[in-house]
Parts: C-alpha cells; sequence; structure tokens
C-alpha cells in the first residue's frame, strides 16, 4: 500500500500528497484534492512516451566503470536499509558494481553537498531524503546546494514514518496523557530525536504547534542515543523513526503512542496513527529519493528508475522493508517528484520558521 504524505503546516492546513504510483504509459491514480499533482504526473508521462527514441540516442554506454553511490548518513539507519537491496539488484541488472559511500555530516548536508559537485554522467548518484533536501534549506541559510537546481530526480524509494513514544512502564499510556501534561505546564515534557532539524525534531514541533503544548526538544547523535535517553528516564519520550524503534515497541520497553502514518504499519501494529486519534495534520514520513547532480541523462534516469522499481517491487524486498518500518511512496515520475520535494520544502520552511528553529 503506498502511504499518502499530505503536506500540512500549523493550523492543520492541508497539502499535496505524495505522488501516487504510477504506471509507464498510464494515466496517475486520482488523488483527491491534488489536481496540481496529476498534472504534473501526467506530463511527466507524455514526455516519456514522446521522446523515446531522442532519449537512447543520448545516452551512450553506461556504465562503463562501477558506480558510486553516495549516501549522506552513517551506516545502520533508514537510508541503509533501503539502498543495499536495491545497489544488489543494480549490479545483477547493469552488470557493474555499485558501490556506497558514506559521507555522513551536518544532517546529510555534507555528503549531498558533495553529490551536487560531481559530472552527470550516472556514475555518480545520490539517496537522499527530507532533511537534505526539504528541511536543510530553511534551517541553513548558507546551504551549498540548491535542492530545486542540483539535482536530476531518478526515483522514489520509500518513506520512514515517525512514532512518537515514551517509557513502556512511565505515565503516559496514551497520546491524549502526553498532551495534556505537556500543556499543563510549559516544557516539562521532553523529547529526544536524532538531530536538530530531523524529521522527529520537526514532527514533535509541529505536534506543539498544532496543539498548543510546548514540548522541551533534546537533540541526540542519533537514534539509539535518543532512545536510550527514554528507557533510563532521561527524557519522557522520542520523536523518531518507526524502525529504529519498533523492536523495543515490540519487546515493551517502549510504548508507542501515535504514529504520523496515514494507516497502521505492520511492524508495529499495535500502535494507532495520530490521524485517527484526531490529529489530522500530524502526517510526516522520511521520504528517500534517488538523485543524480543535475543534467543526468534522461535515458539513463530512466533504466536506473526501471531497475529501482522492479527491485522495491520484489516479494522478499516488500517484506524485508514493511517490518523494518519503512513504507512504500509509490512510482513517480522525475518532474513529479520534483515537485514534491518543492511542497515539502515549503511545508518545514513554515514549521522551520513559525517555531524559530535554530540549527546546533
Amino acid at each position: 500500500m503506498a502511504h499518502g504524505l499530505p503536506a500540512s503546516g500549523p493550523g492543520g492546513r492541508r497539502g499535496a500528497a505524495p505522488p501516487a504510483a504510477q504506471a509507464s504509459g498510464a494515466a496517475p491514480a486520482q488523488t483527491e484534492g491534488t489536481p496540481m499533482l496529476r498534472r504534473t504526473l501526467l506530463s511527466a508521462a507524455a514526455l516519456s512516451l514522446a521522446a523515446p527514441s531522442v532519449l537512447r540516442a543520448q545516452a551512450g554506454p553506461w556504465p562503463n566503470r562501477p558506480v558510486r553511490i553516495i549516501n549522506p548518513y552513517a551506516p545502520g539507519g533508514a537510508s541503509d536499509i533501503i539502498v543495499r537491496p536495491i545497489t544488489e539488484a543494480l549490479e545483477r541488472a547493469f552488470g557493474r558494481p555499485f558501490v556506497v559511500d558514506n559521507r555522513a555530516g551536518a544532517g546529510g548536508t555534507v555528503g549531498t553537498a558533495a553529490a551536487a559537485l560531481e559530472r552527470p554522467d550516472g556514475h555518480t548518484l545520490l539517496v537522499s531524503n527530507t532533511g537534505p533536501l526539504a528541511i536543510a534549506p530553511s534551517l541553513f541559510p548558507n546551504l551549498a546546494y540548491d535542492p530545486g537546481k542540483a539535482f536530476s530526480w531518478i526515483a522514489m524509494l520509500a518513506g520512514a514514518p515517525i512514532v512518537c513514544a515514551v517509557k513502556g512502564d512511565g505515565p503516559y499510556r496514551t497520546t491524549r496523557d502526553y498532551l495534556a501534561a505537556a500543556k499543563a505546564k510549559p516544557e516539562a515534557v521532553s523529547y529526544g530525536s536524532s538531530g536538530v532539524g530531523s524529521l522527529g525534531h520537526l514532527t514533535g514541533v509541529l505536534f506543539g504547534l498544532e496543539t498548543g503544548a510546548q514540548l522541551l526538544h533534546v537533540p541526540f547523535r542519533g537514534a539509539g542515543e535518543a532512545q536510550q535517553a527514554v528507557l533510563s528516564g532521561n527524557t519522557d519520550g522520542l520523536w523518531d523513526t518507526v524502525g529504529a524503534n519498533a523492536a523495543a515497541i515490540r519487546a515493551g520497553s517502549l510504548r508507542g503512542l501515535g504514529l504520523s502514518s496515514e494507516a497502521r504499519m505492520a511492524a508495529v501494529p499495535d500502535v494507532p496513527t495520530l490521524v485517527e486519534q484526531g490529529f489530522p495534520a500530524m502526517v510526516a514520513i522520511n521520504w528517500f529519493l534517488l538523485a543524480a547532480p543535475a543534467g543526468l541523462d534522461p535515458e539513463i534516469a530512466a533504466r536506473l528508475r526501471a531497475a529501482v522499481q522492479e527491485a522495491l517491487g520484489a516479494p522478499a524486498a516488500k517484506e524485508r522493508l514493511e517490518g523494518s518500518g519503512i513504507v512504500s511512496l509509490g512510482n513517480p515520475g522525475a518532474e513529479a517528484i520534483g515537485g514534491f520535494v518543492a511542497q515539502e520544502a515549503e511545508r518545514w520552511g513554515r514549521v522551520v520558521r513559525t517555531a524559530g528553529v535554530k540549527p546546533a
């Protein structure tokens, strides 16, 4: 099931959902309230049907050497879970090594900036996500790249929803308990995240803006540290990815109060969504996509996109990702991805500005 990702901001305004899955040459799925997105998908489909011979003439021999995939995060995170099976499939499809190059730092902006400077010859790719592409432009005024101009979009990979979780034997049994305590005394309830500007951090900020609660954010260097702080009683809870916390929730050491996905998840089936609990704007997905430096040959992009979608559609890959707290976001084309990234940048930029979030 492809999960929607409404772009909403303070006050519960809901914008466009993420691009819906689209078969090659077929009209995009009808999504209520997304006429602009439908037009974008139709334009992309028309382009791909109109010029295949032109694109083939431009491609040339590719790949003719190993392909490097820059991952702007350390090994072991959600990006690693998503990209590893894809690299294996790309190697089988194209007969060349696809090597993951982890370039962590500054919330993913170091590796993302490095990719932007590479040649657009198809031999350097980038796996990036919400933070460097939609949050960083508002958080860092002197960002070394412009996401809207620096990259060619290839494929949407998947998404990692956020969970609000507390200690399993703690006082908060429901989201309403948590909210009541937070509203009773400003900043009396603390929460950890993977760092300032992470989607977990800003989802907690969004929850505060939507409900009028003032939560105290405590940034950590990763999801593991944020979880340990809850388990040791140093923080009251966390807002972070489901995958990083699913095992602790299933074991009972953490209690999941609410998910930022639109539907419940197989990894934590007993945890309700925030939407079903009466918080309609609380949909936030840490989406991951495959890109290249701007100027990538469209036929190379098309070949990569087809191979990626075949890999993600394999039953074993789908089962593995779902069990890791990862959801499908469909198969949009390049134009639709670009429009979606711009909408997400506007959405999270509004949250950053409204709450006055500053980099660490």
